[in-house]
């Protein structure tokens, strides 16, 4: 079976376009598939360019515009491989030779220039003429021949088979080079497991989008069992735990496209969103719209187009966006401040590739436009609310047993009542100080140090009560309660 590589070179080839320009980083390997299609054509000649040899390694053709105008007064047939022009293509004599060549060729099949280049840089003037062909990364069918080369390479540190589908899928949105590099990293480890090598790929991925510098890589640290209360939503989440899987892609089940946690600061929607990379077991990125506001990068729309495409290169993976409403440049009243990105992301979240997932999180519920929550932009939208009292009991054993306390030691009930109207930040931070505190008197933290520290914290439904009271009559009609005990969890 062709590869998708494979069957969009035999295309351009067989097309007999005189001009083919192939964007790719992957010299080496754009390189094997033109080969193999260009024997399978019959055009057994291949010559090469680049800036340091020429053509074919031939005196004074190092100069493009040169070597191009050479192809035509010589009449060279074959394929004709250029490496690396982008640069050059913004030069008027570059761009007129290339004319020049696409014009002479038109009437010889047997003759095609390829632009082998990793960056995309058409100029104006050619953009009619040129055959654009954007390759992306090997698909699974070229990961799995690779995978088994490297195998039957090393067959003393060989992929386990029960872990070899899965591997597959996570190595997808990397190049061939980096897969075989990431593959040999690991296997040096003596007895490395699925564990090991989806470790080593994730960190392999974090390099990959660290070079774009507005993508942060967030580690799969956060267990779900870490998170207290919100039922529902861990629920929710638990259920689509194998939908990222090579199993579920070949029964073709509908894969999530995101999900909206909105509702009162501190109740846990970033932490809940953090657990989504460790229970489906597919790497996380945030992406940080102060720096792609910033200009540091570009212009805004080009930056965020630009940390898009690259979120898309190492598929699949979730894609975190912290306070969407503040991230797709709206104010308080919905209005777009930012109405390029707002526009273009909400046609990215339609046209995106099925392995990406996205978890968003907002906080001014109420500046969130009906386009962002309707159904079909999202899975579901999660309503986060104040824990109730079993909730925050709940939290309060999570924090105390993080924190090395007797749990046996503490009056539950007692926590339950004292905090009322907490939200967990609240409850995380009281643990923390009472265990400061006894740690500076050299002893060990008790339920008096917690009942003391209580007692001194006004918490945020006192301070923002009106606010909350409007968050809460907002979202009774428009998102299901991340907790069992919300409204609606009689119906389930």
């Amino acid at each position: 079976m062709m590869s998708e590589m494979l069957k969009q070179l035999q295309g351009a080839l067989a097309g007999h376009n005189p001009l083919v320009y192939i964007h790719s980083p992957e010299e080496e390997r754009i390189m094997c598939g033109l080969r193999q299609v260009a024997g399978d054509l019959g055009m057994a000649r291949i010559s090469c360019w680049s800036c340091l040899n020429g053509l074919d390694e031939q005196p004074d053709s190092q100069a493009p515009a040169a070597a191009l105008q050479r192809v035509v007064s010589q009449d060279l047939r074959g394929l004709l491989v250029f490496k690396d022009l982008a640069p050059f293509l913004n030069q008027p004599e570059v761009a007129r030779a290339l004319r020049e060549a696409f014009l002479d060729g038109q009437d010889k099949q047997d003759r095609v220039i390829v632009l082998l280049c990793a960056e995309l840089n058409i100029p104006e003037a050619l953009k009619k003429e040129v055959h654009l062909l954007d390759i992306s990364t090997p698909d699974e069918e070229e990961i799995a021949e690779l995978v088994q080369t490297l195998n039957q390479e090393q067959s003393h540190a060989a992929i386990p088979e029960a872990a070899v589908r899965e591997i597959i899928l996570a190595l997808k949105g990397l190049t061939e080079n980096e897969i075989r590099y990431v593959l040999q990293r690991a296997r040096t480890r003596t007895g490395a497991g699925k564990d090991e090598l989806l470790d080593e790929i994730f960190a392999e991925k974090k390099n990959v989008v660290k070079k774009s510098g507005l993508l942060e890589f967030s580690p799969p640290r956060w267990d779900i069992d870490s998170l207290g209360g919100l039922d529902n939503l861990k629920s929710w989440l638990r259920k689509r735990e194998k939908i990222f899987s090579r199993e579920a892609l070949e029964a073709g089940v509908p894969i999530p496209k995101g999900l909206l946690m909105m509702g009162v600061s501190g109740c846990g929607k970033s932490l809940a969103v953090k657990t989504i990379s460790s229970l489906w077991n597919i790497p996380m990125f945030r992406l940080d719209m102060n720096l792609v506001f910033s200009g540091m990068y570009g212009t805004p729309e080009e930056a965020f187009h630009r940390a898009l495409k690259t979120i898309e290169a190492v598929a699949p993976a979730v894609l975190w966006i912290d306070e969407i409403e503040n991230a797709l440049g709206l104010d308080e009243s919905g209005q777009r401040v930012a109405s390029h990105i707002f526009s273009s992301f909400l046609t990215w979240m339609q046209e995106k590739p099925p392995l990406i997932f996205i978890a968003a999180t907002a906080n001014k519920i109420q500046a969130l436009p009906a386009e962002v929550l309707r159904k079909g932009r999202f899975d579901e939208v999660f309503f986060c609310d104040l824990p109730t009292a079993p909730e925050r009991e709940e939290i309060f054993r999570i924090h105390l047993a993080r924190n090395g306390a007797n749990l046996e030691e503490f009056d539950f009930k007692m926590l339950q009542v004292l905090s009322e109207g907490w939200n967990g930040a609240e409850i995380e931070q009281a643990v923390i100080s009472a265990r400061t505190d006894a740690f500076y008197e050299q002893r060990p933290f008790t339920q008096r140090d917690l009942s003391n520290v209580i007692s001194r914290i006004v918490p945020l439904s006192d301070t923002m009560e009106t606010q909350i009271k409007a968050i809460r009559s907002w979202a009774f009609s428009r998102a299901t309660p991340a907790s069992k005990y919300g409204k609606s969890a009689a119906r389930r």
